[in-house]
């Protein structure tokens, strides 16, 4: 249920989705090395309430930061503190406290305001972002092509949080295979709670979180360099045509679980999106998306479309709707999606593979 309050929030673009900063803590820890002298700019935070700025500030002499640049959109539905709207765009330029260094009040930090709205896109924003070395934020969910494009144009170190279902996006799968983008190190569980005032919380009781809503799916992008990135997977199964089956449209083998990957295989794989949390660019190769456009199908079979018990629906589609697909077994745990209309065979449609090859 909390994919589905995330895909509302791309619709309804309600996307202040605040990050706990315990969560911030967590990931940018693995990079505190890096921030020594340098500007960092976030530019979807609202300096009075962010997390993303509180961190950098408290840790500002620790890391040997340069400057914070924190910059908000006008639109804010609420500032969580004074429950006011956020009529203004505002912005910060924190270069530390010279009379006190180890101070941790920021309330005396002056707030000025934007001459524009604050949008990631305006100039005056644009102008700020080229004064800064990196960028660190929570984007907003839907404009996350929009925003990471920008980053790619400016060329900007950046880490980010976004959805695990923006690895799928043409633009962004992209970056992943050209190595110019790649996951941080990631939330405990894949999941990530975040203050939103928007949508009910449909966790269990053992995850939730009062004031809060449970996203799953929820990553850390960036394209700065990690240990993480070059930790290479450990493999212990064989190659079985049994156990790893042909895809009837195209020539690799399916792979269900990414630890499952056979070390004696050469040959194309298709794996989960998931494993792109245990990609090493020194291990692996990716080819390809496995949907239309992202690679070239051995056939094109019409077939009818089977409902979720497996009973005709009366419609019809050619490739089975442009993925992998394989043949559909009795021992099969789902029902089959399709029905090749010449031979009567049942299929079994493979969504989300990414294709890969070993490299040694």
């Amino acid at each position: 249920m909390a994919n589905k309050r995330f895909d509302n929030a791309k619709k309804n673009k309600n996307d202040e989705f605040y990050t706990r900063i315990e969560d911030i803590e967590k990931e940018l820890d693995h990079y505190k090395d890096f921030f020594k002298g340098k500007t960092i700019f976030c530019n979807c935070d609202d300096p009075r309430i962010s997390n993303f700025f509180k961190y950098f500030a408290l840790n500002f002499n620790n890391f040997g930061i340069k400057k914070i640049i924190s910059t908000c959109y006008k639109n804010q539905d609420i500032d969580l503190f004074s429950q006011n709207e956020c009529e203004k765009a505002v912005y910060i330029e924190y270069t530390g406290n010279p009379n006190d260094p180890t101070s941790t009040d920021f309330s005396t930090i002056e707030v000025k305001e934007l001459k524009g709205d604050g949008d990631f896109r305006s100039q005056e924003c644009i102008e700020l972002l080229k004064q800064s070395d990196v960028v660190v934020t929570n984007p907003p969910f839907s404009l996350f092509r929009e925003y990471v494009a920008q980053l790619i144009k400016y060329e900007k170190k950046f880490i980010i949080v976004g959805h695990q279902n923006a690895i799928s996006y043409k633009e962004i799968f992209s970056l992943i295979k050209d190595n110019k983008l790649w996951l941080g190190y990631g939330f405990k569980g894949g999941a990530a709670h975040f203050i939103n005032t928007h949508y009910e919380d449909y966790a269990s009781a053992g995850n939730h979180k009062e004031g809060m809503i449970r996203v799953s799916g929820v990553v850390w992008f960036t394209n700065l360099d990690i240990k993480k990135r070059h930790e290479e997977l450990i493999m212990y199964k064989t190659y079985s045509p049994e156990e790893f089956p042909n895809y009837e449209n195209y020539d690799a083998i399916n792979v269900d679980k990414s630890t499952d990957i056979p070390m004696d295989y050469n040959g194309v794989i298709g794996v989960p999106i998931t494993f792109l949390d245990k990609y090493s660019p020194d291990q692996f190769e990716i080819i390809g998306l496995g949907i239309v456009g992202s690679c070239e199908f051995i056939n094109e079979r019409k077939m009818e479309i089977l409902d979720k018990n497996g009973i005709p629906t009366g419609k019809y589609t050619v490739n089975a709707k442009g993925t992998l697909y394989r043949k559909h077994h009795a021992t099969d745990k789902k029902p089959a999606a399709f029905k090749d209309c010449e031979t009567g065979e049942l299929y079994q449609s493979i969504y989300a593979r990414i294709l890969i090859k070993r490299k040694k």
